[in-house]
């Protein structure tokens, strides 16, 4: 059966209040004791002394004269301590009536000094001290005895009292303990009705934040956050999809238009051969835009995987040169192939490579006017490959140029006249360097024209092996 935080808490307390108690108390428990029998043992020592000094004043009396001096101090002790004498004979001097009608079985003296034994007198415990005295050559024993009944009946109740308190207090501490887990645990019982009111349709709402700053503050904290994130990634999602859905329809909507005006009446062979070119041209479109969403959902999803192997670096910039220049002479533009041969390498997968480049030089095409030019240069530094695109076209302004990599983004209304595109493309190119361990960056003046930097790591520094499948990177839903 599963407990609640709050049950297991008290449960601790309980163990632990438990085991103190009982530790302290008998730890009381052993000090009392020992505290009792150092008292008595002293007690019983001094007697001893008390009668020593009695021996040594009357040693020169006769035996009669020295036994009554021997009571006569007897009877002035109180507590109910006692004594006996034995002279050197064997012989009692001097012996209290309990030591008479008792007659214990003292254990003798082992060596010098003073030993110490419990023993009962006439069903009254005492603690008996003995010691061997010296005086004028002659040997006399004595034996003191303390009665120890006050000292246990005291332990006796402090037993009976711990006895019965330490339930009591064991209980009163956990009762404490499990309204104080209470108190420490509202903050959470706070935190759970608020994460239970948060929805899909109020991702809006946060957790109210305690004052305390505790360990339930910082985990207040960072659930908020988490819900930020989550409302921005549902925003994106949100957004992403009205994009996808918008782009779409308008293709679709032109092909069907075209469709129902080639249907409407006969029509030439020409006029059906126009509407079929528009058809397939409009389909090509979407089939490329279908084609970028795919694959930028797989990359979401870190499904797609990008093999990469030893790519020598200046062949692939070779072709994509030609290629370029074919597309900006098409519109009448110039374009400068500034790379310098050379034979380093780099872990690349080829088509991705050579689509980044082809994505970036297709742009930098697409938004230069005619009689404008392009250049392509390469630099090598600090095992870095850096491809350099410069246009001289219409540039990004300073509001729009964070956001070129994002999913569907139109920069202003000059640049989407300029040319037509899926607003995709970009953030495929981002997405393809960053696979790559590589960067994409953009540097733009309006009017001044854009300077597209591809970072990308030589082999030498890549740390990847022939072979190796990129770690895709998990991509936020509005860029690449």
């Amino acid at each position: 059966m599963s407990l609640t935080i709050r049950a297991r808490l008290t449960a601790l307390y309980f163990l632990v209040l438990a085991a103190s108690f009982t530790g302290f108390f008998w730890i009381c428990d052993y000090g009392f004791q020992r505290s009792i029998a150092t008292a008595v043992n002293d007690a019983s020592e001094r007697n001893l002394d008390t009668v020593s000094r009695v021996l040594e004043r009357h040693i020169s009396e006769r035996t009669p004269e020295l036994a009554k001096e021997l009571a006569r101090v007897s009877d002035l002790w109180e507590s109910g301590a006692i004594f006996e004498v034995a002279g050197p004979d064997g012989r009692w001097i001097y012996r209290a009536p309990l030591f008479l009608s008792a007659l214990p079985p003292l254990q003798p003296l082992n060596g010098k000094g003073t030993s110490f034994q419990t023993t009962n007198l006439e069903a009254l415990q005492y603690r008996v001290a003995r010691r061997q005295i010296v005086l004028d050559g002659n040997v006399y024993l004595v034996d003191a005895a303390v009665p120890t009944e006050p000292f246990d009946q005291a332990l006796d109740d402090f037993r009976r009292t711990e006895t019965r308190f330490l339930p009591l207090l064991v209980i009163l501490a956990s009762l404490l303990g499990y309204w104080l887990s209470g108190r420490a645990l509202t903050p959470v019982n706070r935190i759970i009705e608020g994460a239970r009111r948060v929805g899909v349709r109020n991702l809006s709402r946060r957790l109210e934040v305690p004052r305390a700053k505790d360990e339930l503050r910082r985990l207040t904290e960072q659930v908020n956050a988490m819900l930020g994130r989550i409302e921005t990634s549902v925003k994106r999602i949100t957004q992403f999809t009205a994009d996808a859905s918008h782009d779409l329809r308008t293709p679709l909507a032109l092909i069907r238009t075209n469709a129902e005006l080639a249907l409407r009446r006969p029509r030439s062979e020409s006029e059906y051969r126009e509407a079929l070119g528009r058809i397939l041209a409009t389909s090509e479109e979407t089939s490329e835009l279908i084609e970028h969403l795919l694959m930028l959902a797989r990359a979401d999803a870190n499904v797609s995987q990008l093999k990469l192997e030893p790519t020598s670096l200046y062949p692939v910039l070779q072709r994509v040169g030609q290629k370029a220049s074919v597309l900006a002479s098409g519109k009448g533009l110039t374009f400068l192939d500034s790379v310098i041969p050379s034979t380093h390498t780099l872990y690349a997968n080829l088509a991705a490579l050579e689509r980044l480049f082809m994505t970036v030089i297709d742009n930098a095409i697409k938004y230069t006017p005619a009689g404008g030019h392009v250049r392509m240069s390469l630099r090598l530094q600090d095992a870095l490959a850096t491809i350099e695109v410069a246009d001289t076209g219409i540039g990004i302004t300073e509001k729009d140029l964070p956001h070129v990599f994002e999913r569907f983004y139109r920069a202003d209304q000059v640049r989407s006249r300029e040319a037509r595109g899926s607003g995709l493309g970009l953030s495929i190119a981002k997405w393809i360097a960053e696979s790559h361990n590589g960067s994409v960056e953009l540097r733009s003046r309006p009017g001044q024209g854009t300077t597209a930097s591809i970072r990308l790591p030589l082999a030498s520094e890549a740390g990847s092996h022939p072979g190796h499948i990129a770690e895709l990177r998990e991509l936020p839903l509005n860029t690449a």
